[in-house]
Order: C-alpha cells, then sequence, then structure tokens
C-alpha cells in the first residue's frame, strides 16, 4: 500500500522529469508507473486516501445455474458406471438423452470430472507422454546427418516422383540421394547403404535424423540402421521444423531457376536433372551457413587454408586503407560446431525499475 506522500513524491518526480524535457511515459517508466496511475494521483486531492481494489477479495454468491451437491454426485454417479467407465462425456450424454435422462450438458460433465480429478483418459490407452526434442552436436563431418523424402512434380497433375536426399548437417554435403517412383523403406534403406559406403562411416558413430513417416521407421529401414551402426533420430510427432536442415535444402532445390515448374517428363529426366544439381551444390554453390564455401570443400577440410587466406587478404586490405574501416574486418573463422535443434535457455527476466 502506497502511502499519500510517497504518491505526492512520485508526481513530483515526474513532473520535474517532464519540465526538464523527459517524455512522460518515459519518466512513469523510470518509476515503474503507467501513465494513467500518475495522472490518477496527480488529479487526486492531496489528503485522499489511497484506493485499494477489493475485487479479488470479494466474497461473490454462487451462479444461480451451478449445480448443487447432490447434482454434481449423480453425473459422477453416471460417469462411473460399468457401462460408463471407459467413455468420455462426449459419449455418455447422448447415450442418457437415449435412455430420456438429462443430467447437464457435456461442458457441465468435463467441469465435474475435472473438479473431481477424474478428467483423464476413461480407456485402457495410456496418457499421451510429450516426446523429448532430439538435439545433437557435430563437430566433423560424418558425425550427424538428416535425410528426408520431397515430391518431385511429374509429366501430369497429382503423379510425382520422390526424391531421397541425405545432406551431412556439419558439411552440408549432399552425401546420398535417389529419385524412385515409389515410395518405400526399402528404397530407403538401399539409398542410406549406399552413402555409408560411399563416405566410409562404417567406423564412425553416425546418427541420422529423420522425421516420423513410414519410410523412415520401416522394419527394413531399421534393420539397415543397426547392421551399419548407425543411431537413428527422429522429430516430434506432428512438429515439422525439427528437421530444418532437410526442408532448407528442399527448398533450395526447388528454387532454382531452372528447376521444371511444370514436372519432370520422365523418371529418368528427374534423375538427371538431380544429378546436375547436386554436382552444382556440393562443388559450385557457396552455403552462407559456412562461411560462404562449398559443401565439398568444407567436408574435405579445404574450408580451413580457403577462409585463413580470405581472412589475410581482408587484412592486408585494412593495412593498406585504414580509413575504410570503423572497427575490425569481416569475421572469415571456421564455424567449430553446428547444432540440430539446440535447446534453447531462456534466461530469467530481472526488474530493472523500482517502485518509488
Amino acid at each position: 500500500m502506497i502511502s499519500a506522500p510517497d504518491r505526492r513524491h512520485a508526481v513530483q518526480l515526474i513532473d520535474e522529469a517532464c519540465d526538464a524535457g523527459a517524455r512522460q511515459s518515459r519518466a512513469c517508466a523510470e518509476l515503474a508507473l503507467s501513465v494513467r496511475t500518475y495522472q490518477r494521483w496527480k488529479d487526486a486531492p492531496a489528503d485522499e486516501a489511497v484506493r485499494v481494489d477489493g475485487r479479488p477479495r470479494a466474497t461473490r454468491p454462487p451462479p444461480g445455474n451451478k449445480l448443487s451437491a447432490q447434482e454434481q454426485q449423480q453425473v459422477l454417479a453416471a460417469c462411473n458406471t460399468p457401462a460408463h467407465a471407459s467413455l468420455p462425456p462426449s459419449q455418455i450424454v447422448p447415450r442418457l438423452a437415449d435412455d430420456g435422462v438429462y443430467l447437464a450438458s457435456e461442458s457441465t460433465f468435463y467441469r465435474v470430472l475435472r473438479e473431481a480429478d477424474q478428467q483423464h483418459p476413461r480407456g485402457r490407452q495410456a496418457p499421451r507422454t510429450p516426446r523429448p526434442l532430439s538435439t545433437h552436436r557435430a563437430t566433423a563431418p560424418c558425425q550427424l546427418w538428416s535425410w528426408d523424402i520431397s515430391w518431385l512434380p511429374g509429366p501430369i497433375r497429382g503423379y510425382f516422383f520422390y526424391l531421397y536426399l541425405i545432406v551431412d548437417v556439419w558439411s552440408r554435403k549432399i552425401v546420398g540421394w535417389e529419385v524412385f517412383d515409389e515410395e518405400s523403406a526399402e528404397h530407403a534403406a538401399s539409398v542410406i547403404q549406399r552413402a555409408v559406403w560411399a563416405e566410409g562411416c562404417l567406423d564412425t558413430p553416425l546418427v541420422l535424423h529423420a522425421d516420423n513417416g513410414s519410410p523412415m521407421k520401416g522394419s527394413s529401414m531399421r534393420s539397415m540402421l543397426e547392421a551399419l551402426g548407425v543411431q537413428p533420430s527422429y522429430s516430434r510427432p506432428r512438429v515439422s521444423n525439427d528437421n530444418p536442415f532437410s526442408e532448407a535444402l528442399f527448398r533450395t532445390c526447388k528454387y532454382r531457376p531452372e528447376y521444371p515448374s511444370d514436372g519432370f517428363a520422365s523418371l529418368e529426366a528427374a534423375r538427371d536433372w538431380m544429378l546436375t544439381f547436386v554436382g552444382w551444390y556440393n562443388t559450385e554453390h557457396r552455403h552462407s551457413a559456412i562461411r560462404f564455401v562449398t559443401p565439398q570443400q568444407r567436408h574435405d577440410g579445404r574450408h580451413i587454408s580457403i577462409l585463413a587466406q580470405r581472412q589475410a587478404l581482408y587484412e592486408q586490405a585494412k593495412a593498406a586503407q585504414p580509413q575504410r574501416w570503423a572497427r575490425h574486418t569481416r569475421t572469415w573463422d571456421p564455424v567449430a560446431e553446428v547444432w540440430l535443434n539446440p535447446v534453447k535457455v531462456v534466461e530469467p527476466k530481472v526488474e530493472t525499475a523500482e517502485a518509488a
């Protein structure tokens, strides 16, 4: 409770700040007050007592349409009968109506169950538990891969080819791809097997991240991952942005100027186009997330010397004409680590303003 002298002192401080050129809203914010509170305090008589809002502590009468304790017990008894024990209120209320019984609305049934701590799955189904977010860190190639399947338009509307694409998260290199005319776990297993053999990852710990599609979790796919010693990782159900690297790669692919927006004439045409795209992406495309080197240069380790050469060039340019740089030159340090779905740490807010 703020006394009248404290109110007058706060109003005086805000008035002095405004006379000195400060904005009224900023002056009020320094004292953790709203402009409306300041105006109310300033217009109030000096001897007026501070009004306290008593509405949160007021005693309110119960609503006239509230169920009595006996009626609530009738609702609970109806829900707990053997015939209704495994049914939700959305099923119980119509069944009671068919029997000529009306106790309350469906929403009231839910409210009574919730107040009695009985609002939970009413059958044998186990309650859903949230799946934790899959987070991984890569500091070198062939530690963390991401893959997904995307549709490529075919020669007629509604007909698609299926692009299987695997990307190394650390280097952004496309390490495996193929285009098929169907979607299956067997095709996925063969693409993964060829990619692991081509990159020589049989003796290195490798994590393969994907979403929850049926080809990603089929029995043949799981058997192949186990045989290759690859650890599977999956996105959370119904969360589309847990696999961002594959989604970003698909966008880069489909937004190329030469991408056939009218569709591919045949499966062979789709494979030929993807062969050209993968060669361009791996060896010519300068990726912004890895200091504008190509994925192949970063995958092979050549990016270190390339970035060091760029850094030396910029330092020489600054030494020759220092007036062009207000501060330091552009940073060309290699990206040391890449995270897949890093866990965000929320720092607690610190209150800086103090009330008068």
